[in-house]
């Protein structure tokens, strides 16, 4: 499975933000997307995941009959953490959303939340909110990540987990493309710079 984006023109607002963009990456692979703030990182990833329609250009699988954004999770800025439900409720919610059949228990146990899985969303920190969001990657398995600033909120350990967990994605024929302000440490990944 290789995802394929050719040629994207994108524009927000009336106000042109990708224009002739295009990129492969292949499964094993990862794609780290690096510029300033507003030069486009966040609306590549959602052109990806089909959540934005481009001006021109295409996004497509090869070898795969599925349209991309079925094979995709895309981990956002915000973690989607409903306040009022337990931990381990947002996770199944998640879950059976998404169609997943993961334990839960092995997930919130993988990202360190096991110890907190009776308590409410709500009073998590926003470094275990994201971890939260990393575990519904290990219940509802995708071939695809689109990871918006993953390590936004996480402490050193919590970044260790993120390279540990992309390295075993990609390890299974998974690929990642992460948009970020900062070194991630994915070993092998390609660079595409965005807003030259």
């Amino acid at each position: 499975m290789r995802l394929v984006a050719e040629d994207l023109i994108v524009a927000r607002g009336g106000r042109p933000v990708l224009d002739g963009v295009s990129l492969s990456v292949a499964a094993g692979g990862a794609l780290t997307v690096t510029g300033p703030n507003g030069a486009g990182k966040s609306t590549l990833l959602r052109v990806l995941a089909g959540l934005i329609n481009p001006l021109a250009g295409r996004v497509r699988l090869e070898d795969d009959a599925f349209e991309p954004r079925e094979r995709m999770h895309l981990l956002g800025h915000l973690d989607a953490v409903k306040n009022g439900l337990s931990v381990e409720q947002n996770l199944r919610f998640a879950r059976d959303l998404l169609g997943g059949a993961g334990d839960l228990g092995t997930a919130l146990d993988r990202v360190g939340l096991s110890a907190l899985a009776d308590l409410p969303g709500g009073v998590l920190s926003a470094g275990q909110r994201r971890r939260l969001a990393l575990a519904r990657l290990l219940t509802a398995p995708r071939p695809i990540w689109l990871l918006d600033e993953p390590t936004a909120a996480l402490d050193a350990a919590g970044q260790a987990l993120l390279v540990d967990l992309v390295a075993e994605h990609r390890a299974k024929g998974g690929l990642v493309v992460a948009a970020t302000h900062l070194p991630l440490g994915f070993e092998d990944a390609a660079t595409l710079m965005l807003g030259r």
